[in-house]
């Protein structure tokens, strides 16, 4: 009995030990930890709007996920992973997953996936999320902040789209989480860890590291 109660508070106290002596990682650009959002609501279009609300006008800091700064799939990827639908954390990899869909097909909180105005190549680079009627948000490097575009007003943008895929059926009952490809897992952590861009720090110069 003495030495199971030995034996317990030894690991209580390594577990302690390593915990108070965990270092969490100050920020430093471009910050490639992935940080994991927190499930904090369920899966509709009501959540995206509210979320999406909630982060436009944010800036654009390359490599982030939220809460404070987003790069294009990093706005994505927090989306959806704080209403507990994981995708990868990257755009060309979000690309894989979900249910492809016509640009005449897109509803609200759909995919639309970019690259260059090249129709050959397929590499994708952008993402946005639909909100109707031709009008997609997105975190922009252009702007350099969470943004609100539309087809019309910047034709640019169809002649770059790819790819559209759905990830929440439209009555929100049925995830589309079939995967095209096997993915390469992506190691998360969270702000324990690691630091996010925080509101008061300095933008870096460069929208987008050389």
């Amino acid at each position: 009995m003495k030495s199971h109660l030995n034996t317990l508070l030894f690991t209580l106290f390594m577990i302690f030990f390593f915990t108070a002596c965990a270092q969490k990682k100050p920020y430093n650009y471009p910050n490639y930890d992935i940080i994991k959002p927190k499930k904090i609501c369920k899966p509709n279009r009501k959540n995206i709007q509210e979320l999406l609300d909630s982060y436009l006008g944010k800036p654009y800091v390359w490599a982030e996920e939220g809460p404070d700064a987003f790069d294009c799939s990093g706005l994505t990827y927090n989306i959806y992973g704080s209403m507990g639908i994981d995708i990868p954390r990257v755009a060309r990899d979000q690309a894989k997953m979900g249910k492809q869909i016509a640009f005449k097909n897109l509803h609200y909180g759909d995919l639309i996936f970019f690259g260059s105005t090249n129709k050959r190549s397929k590499y994708i680079n952008h993402v946005g999320i639909y909100l109707g009627e031709g009008w997609f948000a997105h975190a922009s490097s252009k702007d350099r902040k969470v943004t609100i575009s539309h087809f019309d007003k910047e034709p640019v943008y169809k002649k770059r789209m790819k790819m559209c895929k759905r990830y929440l059926s439209t009555d929100e009952r049925a995830k589309y989480m079939n995967c095209d490809v096997t993915l390469k897992k992506m190691k998360t952590t969270s702000s324990r860890y690691t630091s996010p861009w925080k509101a008061g720090m300095k933008l870096p110069k460069k929208a987008v590291p050389s």
